[in-house]
């Protein structure tokens, strides 16, 4: 029998899949919404890269079977219903006469075409295999009834499954990431059809009259990729955009003050944080201080990452840099959300036992490092990186910078090539598991931890256990003990150094009401007119 936990997994009501501000009546027939974001997509594979800028865009086309409320709840999507019958079975019931965009039906087949393809992707960049790896069977009950069996219990499906997109078994068979890149392949259940695509600069969308749920208000998106936040800005003011996301937080006064925009802030749960190369002994960018690479990795001490953690002024950081639009921490959730541990508190600004550290680590007099980071991924990342780099020097850490755009970073980050590097994360189940398993937890491609083997994460054998005991774990309250005993155990090491959790601030034009969420998308069907 279903344990008591299991028991109280209940099948999910369908829900309105927008959070409009009033009923309304049916859509016009034609409108266009022009919606330019700092990200830059790279696919139109929604199995290619666990990516962000691709994500959001990709939400337009195509559908997963579960997706989260603004709470990050999951509620149904594809499936209208899911249940644990036992502690290693999930019983999921799919939405009945869904079609894909070229009319063919959506059925179980698709839902296992779509399992299955993702491990194939060999070459991507970033995995969601973590979401299917558990999955050792995918039983086709009926055309919309599926049994995923596991081999340990894996209480987080419904979460995990929030992430993995549902594609064409019949337009996806065989073809390639260039084929959905090319829209052969792009072709989904959801609100969206997406006509034309260009890597790294615009999408256009047609809405999709046959969308099951609640139509959105826009007929046409187009979707731009303007990466540089002047040009972003400007096209809001011209009217060349309707919307834009990652204002810059110095920006955000000027635009208030313009009655033509309305600027709506959210506060998120995207880490800011910086990466040391915990592990390897000899590191790419660690020098003495004459540039003389050093025979031993410093970074490998916890003493010296702790030393980096208490040299960074964070208050500062929040008021000089982003302007307050931030929430400084020294942990992986921000507080409210599941994985939150109130023991541990950011780090003081403490030059002074900054040093005295690094001189019981043997660095005395400090050493070289070079900080790499994206300049245009997170809100003011250039700035921040800056700013880092001179409080680890006034510290003794004698920093360079060195910043670039995000394809060229996260390439090169995916390759192991940095000692140190400023970058971002947000949770893909809503709680830390996602966080732990990433950012935490030695790096285990087999355990579905990251794509590639990372030769440079932090390493703890016992906080890979409790994690992985709080990954089986079915009760809920239990599981969030565990998550909160491995963060107790692991950040005092400095595995990451947390910077804050970043606020997400959009700007809109007078006459729409934008509902923002979380997590950071900026969706057509949260967007409507006043």
């Amino acid at each position: 029998m279903p344990s008591a936990a299991l028991a109280q997994q209940r099948e999910k009501p369908a829900q309105p899949h927008g959070v409009p501000a009033a009923p309304r009546s049916s859509p016009p027939a034609q409108n266009k919404l022009t919606i330019a974001v700092g990200g830059a997509f790279s696919s139109m594979d929604p199995h290619y890269f666990n990516f962000g800028p691709n994500n959001a865009l990709n939400s337009y086309v195509f559908e997963p079977l579960m997706r989260f409320d603004p709470k990050f709840q999951p509620q149904p999507a594809l499936a209208v219903a899911w249940k644990a019958i036992d502690e290693k079975t999930w019983e999921i019931k799919l939405r009945e006469g869904v079609t894909f965009h070229d009319g063919s039906p959506f059925t179980a087949d698709d839902v296992v075409f779509s399992f299955a393809r993702i491990p194939t992707l060999l070459l991507s960049p970033g995995s969601f295999v973590y979401a299917v790896k558990p999955i050792v069977q995918a039983e086709v009950v009926d055309p919309y009834t599926l049994r995923l069996h596991t081999a340990t219990p894996v209480p987080l499906m419904p979460y995990n499954l929030t992430n993995v997109a549902i594609v064409s078994k019949r337009h996806g068979d065989g073809m390639s990431t260039a084929s959905f890149n090319s829209l052969q392949s792009a072709i989904g259940t959801g609100p969206y059809r997406i006509t034309a695509f260009s890597v790294g600069d615009q999408a256009t969308l047609q809405r999709n009259d046959a969308w099951w749920d609640t139509q959105p208000y826009w007929t046409t998106v187009s979707y731009r990729s303007v990466t540089e936040n002047a040009s972003r800005i400007a096209a809001l003011r011209t009217g060349e955009a309707d919307i834009i996301d990652q204002v810059p937080t110095n920006d955000v006064a000027d635009l208030k003050a313009n009655p033509k925009v309305a600027i709506i802030a959210m506060p998120g749960q995207r880490l800011i944080y910086l990466a040391p190369d915990a592990s390897r002994k000899l590191s790419p960018f660690v020098t003495d201080l004459a540039g003389k690479p050093l025979e031993v990795n410093p970074l490998r001490d916890p003493r010296v990452r702790r030393a980096l953690s208490l040299a960074i002024n964070r208050a500062g950081l929040k008021d000089h840099i982003m302007d307050g639009y931030a929430a400084p921490t020294g942990q992986l959730m921000p507080e409210g959300l599941s994985g939150y541990e109130p023991a541990i508190t950011v780090d003081p600004y403490d030059p002074e036992h900054a040093k005295k550290l690094l001189a019981e680590a043997g660095y005395p007099a400090g050493f070289g490092l070079t900080l790499h980071g994206p300049n245009n991924r997170y809100v003011n990342d250039a700035k921040l990186a800056e700013a880092v780099a001179q409080m680890w020097t006034r510290a003794g850490v004698k920093t360079q910078v060195d910043v670039m755009p995000a394809a060229a970073f996260f390439s090169r980050a995916l390759r192991a090539e940095f000692s140190m590097r400023l970058a971002g994360w947000g949770s893909d189940t809503g709680e830390a598991s996602s966080d732990l398993t990433e950012l935490v937890a030695s790096s285990d491609p087999a355990k579905g931890r990251g794509a590639v083997f990372m030769p440079d994460k932090y390493s703890n054998p016992k906080v890979d256990t409790i994690i992985e005991q709080a990954l089986a774990t079915i009760d809920q309250e239990k599981r969030e003990s565990l998550y909160r005993e491995a963060e107790r155990l692991a950040m005092p090491d400095m595995p990451i150094i947390p910077l804050h959790h970043q606020v997400n601030i959009w700007a809109v034009r007078q006459g729409l009401t934008f509902h923002a969420r979380m997590q950071e998308r900026t969706n057509a069907w949260d967007i409507e007119p006043r």
